[in-house]
Parts: C-alpha cells; structure tokens; sequence
C-alpha cells in the first residue's frame, strides 16, 4: 500500500477509541483509502484490544437499512468487532469518555455452531442461533462532526462502542422478527419507531450478510459469538441525565440510563 502505514493509522484510531478524543478523517489524508485497506486497519485496531486481554466475542453490522445503503451509495452492510469490553454489565452507559454517542436498537443472535462459508443460508443461520436477545447499541464515530466516508467508517470499527443485552432470551422461532414493532422514548418522549424489517428486510438476513462478507476474509461466526445485527431505527443522540426506555410490542421493554 503506496505511502499508507496500516499499523500507524491503527494505533492512531485505538488512541481515540480508548481515550474519547476527536480526528480527522483518515480519507483527509488518504483519500485513496479502499474498504479492504480499512477493514485491515480495522482488524490491527482490534488485535489492540485483544493484546490488552480484551478479547473478541462477536461481530455487529452497519447499514443494514436500504435507505442507509444509498445515502452512503452502498450496495452491502459493513461489520465491525465487538469485545468484551464493549458489553455493558447493567443497562448504564457513562458518557465521560465518548464523543458523540448515539444509542440503536436492536436484535442480538446468540450463535452456538459455527457459521462459516459463502453460501450461507437463512435456514443455516437458525439453526446455529441459540437465542435472540433484544439489545441496545451505543455507537460512537470518533470522526469530527460524526462526518465520514466509507472506508473511515469501516476503520473505525463501524462505529463500535459499547452495547446492552436484555435479561430474557427468546428462542429464535418466538416470534415474526421482522414484524416487531420498536419504539424509542428519550425522556418521556417519543423518538423514533420502526419494525425489524428495517433491517435487510429481515434480521436473520444480516447473519447470512455477514457470514458472506467475513468469508471473503477467511473470517467466520465461531460457537458462543454475539452478533448485533443492525439499527431498527434511526440512532437518537444521548448524554448524561438521559433516560431511555425502549419497547420491543410484545416482548419486553429495555432501559438505559446515562450517566456522566
């Protein structure tokens, strides 16, 4: 790769991640910057955390919405990696460290066989989902103004900070995923809804787009790995003294409460 260091730029992003702190987009410099070369500095960030014993335990997605896809004029998601230290014990989040945080809601597929290859199909991803848990993702660009392209995106871990699951598992055939209703009350006040669909028009569809797109890496969805499969609606922008309260219609509710 002419000129870009991929060990350099990765230890500049694991700087901001861990410390809150704003950059510039890494495309102001390397406005060559491919996907492949940001998933590689992606993966490097990540070796970081590992290297800190922070191990790697599952894998999110991003635009997963088709009206997401075209205002980035994509034509498929984007992943990122979660580690154990992304996921919050008790539904607080502390904001002290982080930039611009947002929170989504989502669905978590709890996958207990492997998933591995390019013809994975949506019968194959159920029967390797343990459970589905209802979940909450908080993401946090480090990019100025949240502005960014998508390689930056890509690099920065898919915006990855922390994330919540709720208390009750639900087998994966409970339920029409897609047909869920979601809706989002900041503070005592509506903010967003939207329906399971939203996300590749079917949740179980974003592990199968997953599992394609970690194959063209040699990557696989491993026994015992979370996988968040993408917003159900717009992200809401939180900061201390927020209360979230999410209602998944006929499941359960989630709470977050934010915290400096």
């Amino acid at each position: 790769m002419k000129g870009l260091d991929v060990k350099e730029i990765a230890e500049k992003i694991d700087f901001h991640q861990q410390n809150g702190i704003e950059m510039g987009k890494i495309t102001n410099d390397y406005p060559e910057l491919t996907v492949e070369e940001a998933y590689e500095i992606q993966k490097l960030t990540i070796q970081k955390y590992m290297e800190r014993n922070d191990p790697l335990i599952g894998w999110k997605m991003g635009l997963t919405s088709k009206a997401k896809q075209i205002s980035m004029n994509v034509e498929e998601p984007i992943y990122g990696r979660l580690t154990e230290s992304m996921e919050l014990n008790e539904p607080v989040l502390h904001v002290k460290n982080l930039i611009h945080p947002k929170v989504e809601p989502e669905f978590a597929f709890i996958i207990n066989k492997e998933l591995k290859g390019g013809n994975v199909k949506p019968r194959d991803v159920w029967a390797a989902a343990e459970g589905v848990y209802l979940a909450l993702e908080v993401i946090d660009s480090r990019y100025e103004n949240f502005k960014f392209t998508l390689p930056d995106v890509v690099a920065d871990n898919a915006s990855s900070t922390k994330f919540v699951l709720g208390s009750q598992v639900f087998s994966p055939a409970y339920t029409l995923w897609d047909k869920v209703k979601v809706t989002m009350i900041k503070n005592g006040e509506k903010v967003q809804s939207g329906y399971g669909n939203a996300v590749l028009d079917h949740p179980v569809h974003s592990v199968v787009e997953l599992t394609k797109m970690l194959n063209r890496d040699n990557l696989i969805v491993k026994p015992g790995m979370v996988v968040l499969v993408g917003g159900i609606t717009e992200a809401v922008s939180v900061r201390a003294g927020d209360m979230l309260k999410v209602d998944y219609e006929g499941l359960d509710s989630l709470d977050l409460e934010v915290k400096e």
